[in-house]
């Protein structure tokens, strides 16, 4: 899949980050995962603190599929707002996902602290603000399911918004506990960490072929070797719908822009992550080394040609629409992309299970959190792999259900 296309910034703040082998013989193990990017990486960190036999392997380099274009907000709310997900799915549901993503973000911060590689986290407030006048209600909606919940969410009006930001907006959502990182940082901290645990990580290894029994999965990789385990994650970001398709996922694109350095973010209320209403929508954040990630702009397209024919044009909508709101800090985008961006049709990310795939898990963290996500689903995988009873498991199976709809 050409996964995405441009000049990118990750790469250029890990310049000496660590590689791996390609596979050179045949093997055994109790868990292969497939992806070496952001969710395989936190698969494999999590099943390293196991007893299990772990290998892990990527057709690239390690964190250079869809991990490169990650913009890594890391958030508990998503594309589907909180009381949308409430009216799917129900309270007592919608709430426990909820909870999951705040407890994400905070195993996120913990993990950022275990690594030997900074990852620079931070921890961040969000503002989410009404694009239009009409969208108000909306957010007024929200709040009130959010402030039922106990989440720490403030209102601001007008007033509000501009005693603290240098733009007028009609009202917007002020959410504490998110944050950001280095997503490439990230993902090589982990592999990392599992390679001292014993997990066996291998790139440029691309998995051409399987057969799947009943106590076995035997995969072959292009290079003519063979690896047996006794269970499959197949965690290749946007890519595992080359090996299942799922038909709650869907691919569109998106497009991000990575600034100059910034000297002054005096004018930047706490240098806030910041969203808005709109669908699409625009976000921005600011970086370790004070650049800003500005991304959004998504395009209805999963054909690669009329995706990266629209970067030029998004690459100056992007930095507009950044001025728009920050008038007083002067941007270029030094670094910019297009890429396909995967979400799901009812907002929530999945876990696959399927009868014709025995012994395998399908990772699909897909949407606008996708970090948070995989940082959810890999704990409850390393539980369901291991045998521990998670009844989370079944919010995010593909087959989870809806509330009849009136």
């Amino acid at each position: 899949m050409d996964l995405q296309t441009g000049k990118l910034y990750w790469p250029t703040t890990f310049p000496d980050a660590p590689s791996y082998p390609p596979l050179d013989n045949d093997m055994q193990c109790d868990v292969l995962i497939v992806g070496a990017g952001g969710s395989g990486a936190l698969c494999a960190y999590y099943l390293s603190e196991t007893d299990l036999d772990v290998v892990v392997i990527d057709k690239r380099k390690a964190g250079y599929g869809s991990t490169m274009t990650n913009t890594a907000l890391i958030q508990c709310l998503g594309d589907k707002m909180f009381f949308e997900l409430v009216n799917s799915f129900g309270e007592t549901y919608a709430a426990r996902h909820l909870t999951l993503c705040q407890q994400a973000v905070d195993e996120l911060e913990k993990i950022a602290n275990k690594l030997h590689i900074d990852v620079e986290f931070q921890r961040r407030d969000s503002l989410y603000y009404a694009s239009v006048a009409e969208d108000v209600t909306k957010l007024e909606k929200e709040y009130e399911a959010l402030k039922k919940q106990g989440y720490p969410v403030v209102w601001l009006d007008k007033q509000q918004i501009r005693r603290h930001y240098p733009f007028e907006k009609h009202a917007a959502l002020y959410t504490m506990g998110d944050g950001e990182l280095n997503p490439y940082k990230l993902t090589i901290g982990l592999l990392e960490y599992a390679k001292t645990r014993g997990v066996r990580v291998f790139e440029e290894t691309e998995m051409n072929g399987k057969k799947l029994e009943q106590h076995m999965a035997t995969c072959y990789t292009k290079n003519g070797y063979t690896i047996r385990a006794r269970k499959v994650i197949f965690a290749a970001g946007y890519e595992t719908l080359e090996v299942k398709q799922e038909k709650k996922a869907q691919l569109v694109s998106s497009y991000a822009v990575v600034t100059n350095r910034v000297e002054d973010f005096s004018s930047w209320y706490k240098r806030t992550l910041i969203w808005e209403t709109a669908r699409p929508y625009v976000y921005m954040r600011t970086t370790a080394d004070d650049r800003i990630i500005i991304g959004g702009l998504d395009e209805n397209t999963a054909y690669a040609d009329d995706r990266d024919a629209k970067l030029m044009h998004k690459k100056e909508r992007l930095i507009e629409e950044f001025h728009r709101l920050f008038p007083d800090i002067h941007v270029v985008p030094e670094f910019y992309l297009a890429a396909f961006y995967g979400g799901t049709h009812d907002g929530l990310p999945m876990i696959g299970v399927y009868d014709s795939f025995p012994n395998c898990y399908f990772v699909y963290a897909y949407g606008d959190n996708g970090t948070v996500y995989s940082t959810v689903l890999a704990q409850i995988l390393r539980d369901a792999i291991t045998e521990k009873q998670n009844d989370d498991f079944y919010l995010y199976m593909q087959t989870r259900p809806k509330l009849p709809q009136t």
